[in-house]
């Protein structure tokens, strides 16, 4: 017997065997995305099994017992259907988008890939491949894998800090075995959420999941090792025409009261063309061509960072600038920067809504990590309330800890973390 609640247009259901179900049926659209949203990621792996939430990911799609790669590949374009995936810290995400009359193809085709994928051992190997190919490629980057050198900073040693991509040494030393034996662990029936929101019928999504994941695995899933945050330094000088920088800090989880505070505090202080950083650095001193913050909350914690690019001669003065805004943050906030950051967020979040890929992956979100679907006008109300004051107690909270500093080009010029402590206490 299944346990199911209706809330408007939201439905949820949730079978015997743990497996959730929720959607949303979306008026005046043709279209259905539909996920499996499932609660493991990276943070989830010991260090030597760091990348196989990855690797299953792209071997998901490399043969069933009833598919070929290439059939899975030609069924959902037969339709004109997407199909993709991708894997975070927290949560790994097999997802479709078709138009209506093909939802039963794209259920049978993602529950297909997680209960009878076959990880042929030739598939395997060419796809080991593919995945060293996609870390050198990262490490090419500069302005991608210095957010990977900062969190490995900011936790080092612990799941939390290594690369979702793996390593080159753990990729070509994992064996098929471990692929099947982490899958069969951390994708049980209960640590799996359906997800499908557009032109649907909730019932037929019902009947779907029974029918096309019933195989998930019945013992519940273990959970991530706890993160302990740490902080301090990585530096790595290379030949660039950029020194590209990261600088951060602890911060909240989902649940942390001060979530929403810190939401428009980021959004203020590096969310926009209007935001102080913005203004203060690229629009009046030319120091960088791109500057930002971001929050990445996580279920027990989270990081909140700023990134630039600057040139080698302009970080000497990028830096104490930063943290200038960093403190005067802490001191003073107007009215209409608030009112931007508030009118930014809950645009963000109601744009969002208009997408049912989007709208997909928020419901799953939402039950895994508030075991709950969020109203919008709860999240609204909510985002309404912070006050200036909310927002200035987020950034003393923030801004008094000890950060972290990734540094990666021309680094010279760039001041210690320890300078950047000792200049934020004071």
């Amino acid at each position: 017997m299944s346990d199911s609640t209706q809330s408007g247009p939201i439905r949820l259901t949730r079978l015997p065997s743990g497996l959730t179900i929720v959607t949303e049926r979306m008026e005046r659209v043709e279209t259905v995305s539909l996920g499996a949203y499932v609660g493991t990621g990276s943070r989830h792996e010991t260090e030597a099994e760091n990348g196989v939430s990855h690797f299953l990911e792209h071997m998901a799609f490399k043969g069933t017992e009833r598919r070929t790669a290439a059939q899975i590949a030609e069924e959902m374009d037969a339709v004109g259907g997407h199909l993709n995936a991708y894997t975070a810290r927290e949560q790994t995400a097999y997802y479709a988008k078709v138009l209506k009359e093909d939802t039963a193809l794209a259920a049978d085709i993602i529950g297909d890939i997680l209960t009878h994928s076959t990880f042929d051992p030739e598939e395997l190997e060419r796809e080991r491949g593919v995945i060293l190919q996609e870390i050198g490629q990262a490490n090419d980057t500069p302005d991608d894998i210095i957010f990977d050198r900062f969190q490995e900073r900011a936790f080092p040693g612990q799941s939390l800090g290594r690369p979702v991509l793996g390593t080159e040494g753990t990729i070509q030393a994992m064996p098929r075995a471990a692929l099947m034996g982490y899958m069969r662990r951390h994708y049980p029936a209960s640590n799996v959420v359906i997800a499908a929101a557009g032109a649907l019928e909730h019932e037929h999504i019902v009947e779907l999941a029974r029918t096309h994941f019933a195989d998930l695995a019945p013992d519940p899933a273990p959970g991530p090792v706890e993160a302990l945050y740490q902080g301090g330094e990585f530096r790595e000088d290379r030949d660039l025409d950029q020194v590209h920088i990261v600088l951060g800090f602890p911060s909240v989880a989902y649940k942390d009261s001060d979530f929403y505070p810190t939401l428009l505090l980021s959004t203020l202080l590096g969310g926009g063309m209007s935001s102080r950083l913005f203004q203060e650095v690229r629009e009046k001193r030319g120091l960088v061509y791109s500057v930002y913050s971001f929050t990445a909350p996580f279920n027990d914690g989270g990081l909140f960072g700023i990134y630039a690019g600057t040139g080698e001669s302009e970080a000497e003065e990028l830096v104490p600038v930063t943290l200038e805004e960093l403190r005067k943050v802490q001191e003073q906030i107007s009215d209409a920067e608030l009112s931007r950051a508030r009118a930014q967020a809950k645009a963000g979040l109601l744009m969002s809504l208009e997408s049912t890929g989007s709208r997909c992956e928020q419901l799953a979100r939402q039950l895994q990590v508030f075991g709950r679907v969020v109203p919008v006008a709860e999240t609204v109300a909510k985002i309404n309330a912070v006050d200036k004051a909310a927002v200035q107690r987020a950034a003393a909270r923030h801004f008094r800890a000890a950060p972290t500093l990734a540094v990666l080009g021309p680094s010279r010029r760039v001041p210690k973390v320890a300078d950047l402590a000792e200049r934020l206490a004071a």
